[in-house]
Order: C-alpha cells, then structure tokens, then sequence
C-alpha cells in the first residue's frame, strides 16, 4: 500500500493540510499538489515530499514559487487552470479533490478523463455537475470515495454484504448544528462574519463555516447524499447531533439502524478514502464510551434554517437545480463575508435565485459552469454590486 501515489488539489488548506499527515503517516508517495497562492506552504510540502508536480492558480504566486523551489525537481505551473492540469498529467492514483466551491468542478473531470480515483472533498462538484461527473466515472470505471465525514460515514455503512442500495429506507445525516443552533430569526439578525466562522466542533474555511452557520452545508449534504446513493430526497432526513460522535445513519427497510461512530477528526476520513478498500491503524484518537454521558438527538429548525427545506426542494427538482442553490450560495456567501450584505440576506438571496425562472437541465460540463456564473451574477446585481467571487 505504500506505493500508492496521491495527488491533493487544495494542499494548503483545512482538508489539504490534514490529507498530508495521513501521507506523512502511511509513507505514501505525494505525486502533485495544487493551490491557489499560499507559497510559503507549498514550498515547505516540496522540499518534504519532493513532487513531480506543483499547480498554482494565481501565475505572480507562481512565478516566484518557481524562483523559490528552482533548486528542486518540482516542476511548477500557473494559471486559472492549473489545479486540472495537474489533475489529468499527476501519475498519481488517487486525487484528493478538496478546492472549495464549484471550482472543483473541472479538474475532477480532468482526473476521472485520466482515470484516477476521486477521494471527494469538495461537495460542490456532485451538487452542481453530479449527473454528469458519476456517469463519466461511471464509463472511465473510476471510483469517487466521499470524504465529508457524513457521505463517509454512510458509506461505510453501506459497505456490508448484506448492505445493498435495494435495502436503504432513508439515509440520516447528522447536523451539529453549527455556531448559532436554537436562535430564533430575530437573534440572527445583526450576525457578523467572525461569529458565523466560529464554528464549536470543527475547524474549517472561511465559505464552508458560513455554510454550517446557515446550515447550508446540511443542505448541500442532502444533495450530494441524493446524487452519491441515488435515493429520493424525501428520504434523506437531517437530524442535529451536537457532540459530532455519530457521523450519519442508514436506516434499512427492517428497521434495524447502522451508525459510523467517531472522534470529530477529518483525518478518519481522508485516511478511509486513501488507504481503501484496506482499514489501518492510523491517527485518530479511539472513542472512550465511559466518557460519552450523552448522545442527543434533536430536529433541524427548518423554519429558522430554510436553506435545508430549499435544497430538499432543489434536489426533488434535479436537473441544474442543485447547480442554480450552490451557485447562488456561493455569491452570497462572498458578499456577507465581505460585509456587503446581511447574514440573513444569505437565506433570500438564495431562495429569489433559485426561483427566479424555470432552468433546463443541460448535459454538459461547460454549459453548467455557464450557468453558474451567470447565477453568481445575478446574485451580485441583486445585492447591488458587480463584484464578482
């Protein structure tokens, strides 16, 4: 197993960063990396890992890197398409794709072309393109092994003989809750940036804390659940877990109940998806069940958090639809963190767009993306600027 080769799109960040203590621990080969302009770190992961291959997306952050690391055997590239060249050219076997936002979208396409197994990261890419990346996999018989620890967890639970897709009766996702569970819409009214990223379990990017904090995230979980287990959205049920213990639960035609269980750590699953179909001993710290004094379980406040209601819709319309939630998403979520529009303006900007016109599906990678930036703009004409993510 140690000869595998792992390509990390997003090297620098959260999941990135954590992805390069599971290869540090199990001596894999870091093939290639990607990011958007944080040099300092990528030049500290070439000059420990020695990759053939170093992706940046902003090409003066390249430049220099190139001067930084030109003493090395790294070759590095720039520009807007650099994280999908290196996806197809890495000779890696695995690419952990962990770009936030429907950025992500084409060098997944690029790495399914190229046949490399997808350990997803990234929801957007299944959420906005899902019908047309699981059908590619599908023919180029590349396997897309969910990272979120939710789709981990289920898929985990699926992954028993007697475990089949025939026998699911709905999925369950567990919702911490995020930063503000039990406000009521009122006391969301003047949240700030820095209380929405502040997120009580889990430390993550700036986009994706806003989205736990408006429970979008739970959202495009139910989507991307839909799209990765193929079951209607009216059997997905999202149910907020405070202690982040129970990762997700499939509930059988039977009745009978399986949980994935574990310490809130994200290197359990980027180390399941990269050491697959194998388990190891790896890094993460071993459940004391004499310490756990409770495991409660509580409904989603769809009234306070309609996004998730929104996205059940979004999901039951398929098509572009999810591709028109996540688009509009991710425009508002840029504007509130730079302070342009009001915390709650995330939930009406969202639901205008996703109403705004009846959208056809399309079956193209290149048309969806289209449709994503228009969106994102007309979003950004709503909130009255022309800025663009």
């Amino acid at each position: 197993m140690q000869d595998r080769k792992i390509c990390i799109l997003g090297s620098t960040g959260s999941v990135g960063t954590q992805a390069i203590q599971v290869i540090r621990r199990f001596g894999f080969k870091l093939d290639a990396i990607a990011a958007g302009s944080d040099i300092r770190t990528l030049e500290e992961q070439i000059r420990e890992f020695s990759p053939a291959l170093c992706g940046v997306c902003d090409e003066k952050a390249a430049a220099e890197l190139k001067l930084r690391v030109a003493d090395t055997s790294t070759r590095v590239i720039g520009g807007a398409d650099a994280a999908e060249t290196v996806a197809f050219e890495s000779s890696a076997d695995t690419v952990v794709n962990s770009i936030m936002g429907s950025k992500g979208i084409l060098p997944t396409v690029a790495a399914i072309n190229s046949k490399k197994d997808i350990a997803m990261a990234n929801k957007e890419p299944i959420v906005a393109a899902g019908e047309v990346i699981l059908a590619l996999a599908r023919e180029k018989g590349v396997r897309i092994l969910p990272v979120d620890s939710e789709h981990s967890a289920i898929f985990q639970c699926l992954s028993g003989a007697f475990n089949s897709h025939g026998y699911i009766k709905r999925l369950i996702l567990t919702a911490s809750g995020g930063p503000f569970y039990g406000k009521t819409r009122d006391e969301l009214t003047n949240i700030t940036p820095a209380q929405a990223t502040d997120h009580p379990v889990w430390k993550m990017g700036k986009k994706i804390s806003v989205d736990s904090a408006t429970l979008m995230n739970k959202g495009l979980e139910l989507i991307e659940a839909v799209r990765l287990f193929d079951v209607e959205a009216q059997n997905v049920d999202v149910t907020v877990h405070r202690q982040s213990i129970v990762h997700s639960m499939v509930e059988f035609v039977d009745g009978a109940v399986m949980a994935q269980m574990g310490k809130p750590d994200m290197r359990h699953c980027i180390q399941f998806a990269l050491c697959y179909p194998q388990r190891c001993e790896g890094l993460c710290e071993s459940l004391d069940f004499t310490k756990l004094f409770e495991l409660s379980f509580a409904p989603v406040d769809e009234e306070t958090f309609t996004l998730i209601g929104l996205a059940r819709e979004a999901a039951a319309r398929g098509g572009v639809y999810p591709a028109v939630m996540n688009a509009a998403n991710e425009a508002a979520v840029d504007l509130f963190l730079r302070e342009k529009i009001a915390f709650l303006d995330i939930f009406s900007l969202v639901k205008t767009a996703l109403f705004a016109k009846e959208y056809h599906n399309l079956k193209k990678v290149e048309e969806i993306l289209e449709l994503d930036a228009k969106v994102k703009e007309y979003v950004y004409t709503l909130a009255g600027t022309n800025n663009n993510i």
